[in-house]
């Protein structure tokens, strides 16, 4: 039996009644099955009509792309620390309210700079650079064995085995130890959902001491052999600055953990989500499979053909939905007095449809210039693999479309069911 796809098999349509009325009950904690399905035009309605909006827990939503830059942008009002949230949510002294609370990404400075600043050290442009190499063998490896065999899954045979290598190489991990790295991942970024089952936070807990109890025995061995501190971000972090201080053993294990995470949700969603969309808005595919014809003699146009079309499919369906901040002062947003303390949630997908920065907002323009979308955020919290993961994207995406043209979904592809991170579980595909 053949497969159609058709586009309310990826994002059914939401009667605007129906998003209205989601709208004007609004709870993070409480969303109904058909949101997550398609969440924008709830967000739509929301930036239209309570673009602050009260949560029941006394937390503030922001939709509006100008609102979320001026949070990104006022670190001294706005803090990253998550101490006082996760607290009540994982119970302090568990694994996971240790990692996220130590981890780069929420953390304010001094311990955000020292380590944001060592990470940064192994990620220049000349070391991305030299990595694109092995890349485009590790895709092309992919689609080797995915011709072969006529097909396979989007995500589970593609989007998903890229990053687990990249970062494994980040790390320098023995090949042989990189099999349970996603689903630890899964599970860790997994409990930072608004709301948690019982088993989702047993899951998280037990990753987070699975990875450190490898990690301790990695690091142990890194000791003894160090690496190239100009490309084995591990062997750098142990090492430090020159003359500078040291992170602890708590410190160093915690950002372990969150490097390796840290690219494997996002980027295979930006994969995974960009190939399907291209199914879905059949336009864009033609406009794209054009472009790339076009430019095939010319390495540097295709290049920038296939970034701008990586930017809008972060754009379109960020990787990344949500972000979140506490107000450390009495302090406003949007007009709206937030007093001390108040938790807000920056909602990256409703800003990056916003028409009053995106012209055309609801429509896949791969050809988007003066795309300053905010999928990698903003400000001194800005994503430091951004550079890495837009390439990751573009050779993927690029070199995948280029084997296989006319590749076709056998069955509707099944979402994730996460509010934070949106992407998918399972795409099964044709190659022709």
């Amino acid at each position: 039996m053949s497969f159609v796809l058709r586009p309310e098999h990826i994002t059914p349509p939401m009667a605007p009644d129906r998003a209205r009325d989601i709208a004007a009950r609004f709870d993070l904690r409480a969303l109904p099955p058909d949101f997550l399905a398609n969440p924008y035009p709830v967000y739509a309605a929301l930036r239209e009509h309570e673009p602050v909006r009260r949560m029941p827990d006394g937390s503030v939503f922001l939709t509006r792309c100008a609102d979320l830059m001026a949070v990104y942008r006022d670190a001294q009002a706005f803090s990253s620390d998550k101490h006082v949230e996760f607290a009540p949510k994982y119970g302090a002294g568990s694994a996971l309210f240790e990692h996220h609370t130590t981890s780069l990404v929420f953390n304010d400075p001094p311990l955000h700079t020292r380590v944001r600043r060592l990470i940064m050290g192994a990620l220049t442009r000349r070391a991305i650079a030299d990595m694109e190499p092995g890349l485009i063998a590790l895709v092309d490896s992919l689609l080797d064995d995915l011709a072969e065999r006529g097909g396979g899954d989007l995500i589970e045979d593609f989007a998903s085995a890229i990053p687990v290598e990249i970062i494994g190489n980040l790390l320098d991990v023995p090949h042989a130890d990189r099999g349970p790295l996603r689903d630890w991942s899964l599970a860790i970024l997994g409990a930072l959902e608004p709301t948690l089952t019982p088993q989702q936070q047993a899951l998280g807990n037990q990753a987070v001491t699975d990875m450190l109890a490898y990690l301790r025995t990695l690091v142990v061995q890194r000791r003894q052999h160090p690496g190239d501190p100009e490309r084995d971000v591990l062997t750098r972090l142990i090492q430090g600055e020159d003359g500078g201080e040291q992170l602890s053993e708590v410190e160093l294990l915690q950002n372990c953990i969150f490097l390796l995470n840290a690219g494997h949700e996002t980027t295979t969603n930006l994969i995974g989500n960009g190939l399907i969309a291209l199914q879905e808005h059949p336009q864009a595919r033609q406009f794209l499979h054009t472009a790339l014809k076009q430019t095939e003699d010319d390495a540097a146009a295709q290049e920038a053909v296939l970034t701008r079309a990586v930017d809008e499919f972060l754009r379109f369906e960020s990787s990344n939905q949500l972000g979140n901040r506490r107000a450390v002062k009495d302090t406003q947003v949007g007009g709206v007095a937030l007093p001390a303390g108040t938790l807000v949630t920056l909602c990256i997908g409703a800003a990056n449809r916003d028409p009053a920065q995106f012209p055309d907002p609801e429509v896949l323009k791969l050809a988007r210039e003066n795309n300053k979308h905010l999928a990698f955020g903003f400000g001194i919290h800005q994503c430091a693999g951004l550079s890495l993961a837009r390439l990751e994207g573009r050779v993927a995406i690029g070199r995948f479309l280029q084997r296989f043209p006319d590749f076709k979904l056998t069955e509707a592809p099944v979402r994730g069911g996460r509010a934070r991170f949106r992407g998918f579980l399972r795409a099964p595909f044709s190659v022709s």
